[in-house]
């Protein structure tokens, strides 16, 4: 028999269900081009010419975060202006540098784009210790690689960088990049123990769970495949403490550089994996139990908001299934329900109550026709394991408000993705309700990403919060691919750039134009891709978006795409940089995949060295070698 009362009671959507009640245990200068809307000239256009036909305005440095510190860069002398920035400008991309910066990018952008040299990265640079020594070394790389992608070793060293950068309008998303150098095998150990639970050692091939959600030795190593992004490895209950204190200090940190900063933080620093592979399987299993049901009523191959299930054939059909439970009314006598039909977003109100975590962790089985639990039996310290962690989240988002900094939760791998973004959801739930406190991350590789993030914003539209995003195309796309290939699952990523881009832009557009519609949404358009700047842009400038209105926020990597921050910062638009900081040896892993990931970037766009060495050739000509910033 299908019994959906074999958990406790359900409560009504909106009501705290379990994870609410523990979550809420304690409560420029700058070339700005303006034309008239009239004007026909597209947006590329203007910039390729650098605004020669329009009239060119001038700005003191704006505030990151503010869109402009007196606002006359980003604020349009009236509502039919729109506003262009030209990327083409080298003195003004450039003028927050000093020449040596400009060439130190010259030359770490071409070491990186050499294969060789990226290849044998760690190799290199465990030799150049032996040979210069530890402290020569860390000299070494601040002048190099460290000093162009890391912004310095502690919460001290790293304000003049942020300050300067906050002088010429761009702000900072703290990142403390410091990972453990463990061996291959040492990280496919920390991850066999920590994602297994002790119910599934003991119950090999009795439990219910699919090969995507289940850890496995080949890919027990998190690190393999991925460019951009740090990488934690469960140790204990008191590392996650060690964690969430050290996210606490960059929290304090951005609070005390800048009033508008942000700090990012990863749920798998915060507690054990093995729950959030099991809650993202509970997840999408509801999910696909809500698809199955919709293609019983004919409604198969629609966008996940346009499916609706009438609610009497939903009872019909669970009913035949053996179902126990009054559906219809429980669904009918929702605050509002009257139209006897329910989306996703009703649906996913099912597993919104239950006394226990653990009692979250129950799927339906369609064959049988039950609801049945993942595993057969959760020990008492896996149940505290899981109620930590979310403990943690909850103390972080405390301290961010305290310190009027913004919380930013960094995508993983879609086997702990499902689980990362509802709880992320549940803090937005809580603390966005006044204003933008907790981002989440879409990644917009993946092919389910518009309806992830259709449904979120429907979502926080239904129940007023305001939903905050930051958008990125992705970092984890070869180890999915071939994760997914190897266990035998449908491949998550989208098949070519091309179609990631197209989605990229699907989803902007669909929450800028819910940021017109009722200015209760924010997002963060993470990208180095100056044709998806150009298009936000162009489509603020459609909508009557104004950079002051601090809703759109864009996002690079320090050290990367300075052509496009610091122009964008200088005219009034809220721009910030991640800035990685931590000690010189202990971000080398990120330093090494950041020469990984600019091997690519380096090879696939020549523009940004070509503008470095435009500018320094015409410091040369006009006398200003020896620039220094003003600030």
């Amino acid at each position: 028999m299908f019994h959906i009362k074999a958990v406790p009671a359900l409560t009504r959507a909106g009501a705290d269900g379990p994870l609410k009640r523990l979550l809420s245990s304690r409560r420029l200068r700058s070339t700005v081009t303006s034309t008239s809307a009239t004007q026909t000239e597209s947006q590329d256009d203007v910039s390729s010419r650098g605004g020669a036909r329009h009239e060119t305005t001038r700005s003191r440095p704006g505030q990151p975060g503010r869109g402009g510190r007196d606002g006359t860069a980003a604020n349009n002398t009236g509502a039919a202006n729109e506003i262009y920035v030209d990327f083409e400008q080298t003195r003004e991309a450039y003028k927050s540098k000093d020449s040596l910066e400009l060439l130190r990018s010259l030359v770490v952008f071409k070491l990186c784009s050499y294969d060789f040299l990226v290849d044998k990265n760690k190799e290199i640079m465990d030799l150049g210790k032996k040979v210069l020594g530890q402290r020569a070394f860390n000299q070494f790389m601040k002048m190099t690689f460290y000093g162009q992608f890391v912004a310095g070793e502690d919460h001290l060293a790293i304000k003049p960088l942020i300050q300067k950068n906050e002088a010429f309008g761009v702000g900072s998303v703290l990142d403390y990049s410091v990972e453990e150098d463990i061996s291959q095998e040492e990280a496919e150990q920390k991850e066999m123990t920590s994602c297994v639970s002790a119910a599934e050692k003991e119950s090999i091939g009795k439990d219910h769970r699919e090969k995507k959600y289940k850890a496995h030795k080949q890919f027990g190593d998190r690190r393999g495949g991925v460019t951009g992004a740090r990488t934690y490895f469960y140790a204990d209950e008191a590392k996650c403490d060690q964690h969430m204190e050290t996210f606490i200090k960059c929290i304090k940190a951005s609070g005390g550089s800048s009033m508008h900063s942000f700090t990012a933080v990863k749920m798998t620093a915060l507690g054990r994996p093995q729950f959030l592979l099991q809650f993202s399987e509970v997840l999408v299993k509801w999910r696909r139990f809500f698809t199955f049901l919709a293609s019983q009523q004919g409604k198969d191959g629609m966008q996940a908001l346009e499916q609706k299930l009438e609610l009497k054939q939903l009872q019909e059909s669970l009913t035949k299934l053996g179902a126990k439970g009054d559906f219809y009314g429980w669904f009918s006598g929702r605050s509002g329900e009257s139209s006897g039909t329910i989306d996703m977003l009703d649906w996913s109100s099912l597993i919104d109550d239950r006394t226990k975590i653990s009692d979250l962790l129950v799927v339906p089985n369609v064959e049988l026709g039950e609801l049945e639990p993942l595993l057969e039996s959760f020990t008492t310290e896996e149940e505290k394991q899981m109620k930590r962690m979310l403990q943690r989240m909850d103390v972080l988002v405390k301290h961010a408000i305290e310190n009027g900094v913004r919380l930013m939760v960094d995508a993983e791998q879609t086997y702990f993705q499902p689980a990362i973004s509802r709880l992320t959801l549940e803090m937005q739930r809580i603390y966005n309700r006044e204003k933008p406190v907790v981002f989440n991350t879409y990644q917009c590789y993946l092919k389910e990403a518009y309806d992830n993030v259709t449904m979120d914003v429907e979502l926080s539209r239904r129940e007023g919060w305001h939903f905050a995003a930051k958008l990125v195309r992705g970092a984890y796309m070869y180890q999915e691919r071939e994760r997914a290939e190897e266990l035998g699952y449908e491949d998550p990523i989208n098949p070519d750039y091309a179609s990631t881009n197209r989605m990229y832009h699907r989803c902007l557009d669909y929450v800028l134009d819910e940021i017109a519609l009722n200015r209760n949404a924010n997002v963060m358009v993470a990208s180095h891709n100056e044709d998806t700047v150009k298009h936000t842009i162009r489509r603020m400038n459609e909508l009557g978006l104004l950079p002051t209105e601090n809703k759109v926020y864009f996002g690079q990597l320090l050290g990367m795409c300075d052509q496009i921050s610091f122009p964008l910062g200088q005219a009034g638009f809220p721009v910030f940089k991640y800035v990685p900081y931590g000690p010189v040896n202990e971000v080398m892993p990120y330093l090494s995949r950041r020469a990984q990931e600019n091997r690519g970037f380096m090879k696939g766009a020549q523009k940004e060295r070509e503008l470095l060495w435009q500018e320094l050739k015409r410091r040369l000509a006009s006398g200003e070698l020896l620039h220094r910033p003003a600030y």
